[in-house]
């Protein structure tokens, strides 16, 4: 049984970082200017992607007998206070919503590397389930990177 505990604390951990990436691009959508469509579709797209991550992981933990996580981590609260107040003073513009997206981006690799690192036992299904997701995120990463780094070039 103790097995199936670290492998669901595993797992929660992610469910809470993805509702953290939900959470986050939805505050990203209100940031951002209705002309910025471009942008509030790679939002929708990622907090959509996030949800379904999170769906999977918890049936993964139901599947394993534990309680999936409902709420978000920590640092993703912080990270939402983080953004409310650096748009305060920094307005709503591209190049800070997407600064601040790509550091939401940054704690879910770390987190999904960590949880792979992590000394669960994890069977060769959800090893591989969590790989997946992992390497999608770093797709949405990237792209978020890209972005950013464009936008810096442009207005330069």
């Amino acid at each position: 049984m103790e097995t199936n505990e670290k492998l669901i604390e595993v797992l929660n951990g992610l469910i809470e970082i993805n509702h953290d990436r939900v959470n986050g691009y939805e505050k990203a959508i209100e940031e951002t200017k209705d002309l910025d469509v471009d942008l509030r579709a790679i939002f929708r797209s990622n907090a959509d992607n996030s949800v379904h991550y999170a769906s999977q992981l918890s049936n993964l933990v139901t599947g394993l007998g534990g309680t999936p996580a409902d709420g978000t981590t920590n640092s993703g609260k912080l990270y939402r206070v983080w953004m409310d107040v650096k748009t305060t003073f920094t307005g709503h513009d591209r190049q800070s919503v997407l600064e601040l997206c790509e550091y939401g981006e940054d704690a879910a690799q770390k987190a999904y590397k960590e949880a792979l690192a992590s000394d669960a036992e994890i069977d060769v299904n959800t090893r591989q389930l969590i790989t997946e997701q992992q390497s999608k995120l770093n797709a949405a990463h990237f792209i978020i990177k890209n972005y950013r780094d464009l936008h810096k070039v442009v207005n330069a």
